[in-house]
């Protein structure tokens, strides 16, 4: 019994630490705690370029913080791309509104990729341009209808919209994209990978326990450990550490980073 005590009071003083991340963002002011979602900015943040003057084929993958006070410890992540000549791109995402409505929780939409998520700001993790883009596209397209969680949407520890995202990414090795730390719901892999899978990055390999508690060994991520939903760790390739509510801190663009190729 008192091997026990000891064991959760160890444990609890990890789980406060974690929280010390999230707990600046809330300082900082990061995230909005005020503005009311209808109110909330949805203008674009001009990161993806204009399908009328860009012929060329573009597949993107983003994130921004949750709503509210979620987002100090997660972001929301969706996949857009552009087919060759397009004149609009396609957002692949989940959305947990559609869930509680009753609809499948899989969304498909056209319009620009990049505006703000109720107040946040996006990042974007990847973008591919070309002929390579081209190839993947059919690829995200199939990946997409494959994921096992349409009706389903649990923001912790998931599935939720970055369960679907680091899915459509692990259907399609050549797509490398190092989601952050702060996509809670990663980790929630498919039930036919029971405990063990790719790394969300398909660079490195993962054991994951329902994405409550887990292990991430790759070259994108780095050394990553879920405790909780609440992922920290230390990534060399990238010369930065992984830590909860914050993201990545000290990144450095390397060859396994967000990039754009032709």
């Amino acid at each position: 019994m008192k091997y026990f005590f000891r064991s959760l009071r160890r444990l609890t003083a990890i789980v406060l630490l974690l929280l010390i991340g999230p707990g600046l963002v809330i300082l900082t002011g990061e995230v909005d705690l005020n503005t009311p979602w209808s109110k909330a900015n949805r203008d674009r943040a001009g990161i993806a370029p204009d399908p009328n003057s860009t012929s060329e084929a573009i597949v993107q993958v983003y994130g921004a913080r949750t709503y509210n006070w979620r987002g100090a410890f997660a972001v929301h992540t969706w996949l857009a791309f552009k087919e060759e000549n397009a004149r609009e791109y396609t957002r692949l995402e989940v959305i947990g509104w559609r869930h509680y409505r009753g609809m499948p929780v899989t969304s498909v939409s056209t319009g620009w990729p990049d505006r703000n998520w109720f107040g946040s700001k996006p990042e974007i993790y990847y973008d591919l341009r070309g002929k390579q883009a081209a190839e993947i596209i059919p690829e995200i397209k199939k990946a997409a209808k494959t994921y096992r969680f349409p009706d389903r949407y649990e923001a912790w520890p998931g599935p939720n919209s970055n369960t679907f995202t680091a899915h459509v990414i692990r259907q399609i090795p050549t797509l490398n994209v190092d989601l952050p730390p702060t996509a809670i719901g990663k980790d929630y892999l498919d039930e036919d990978d029971n405990f063990y899978a790719a790394a969300p990055s398909n660079t490195g390999l993962q054991l994951s326990l329902y994405g409550m508690a887990g292990i991430t060994l790759a070259k994108a991520e780095g050394l990553e450990i879920n405790i909780l939903g609440l992922n920290f760790g230390i990534d060399p390739d990238n010369i930065a550490l992984r830590l909860p509510g914050i993201g990545k801190v000290g990144f450095i663009e390397s060859s396994s980073a967000a990039s754009s190729q032709k």
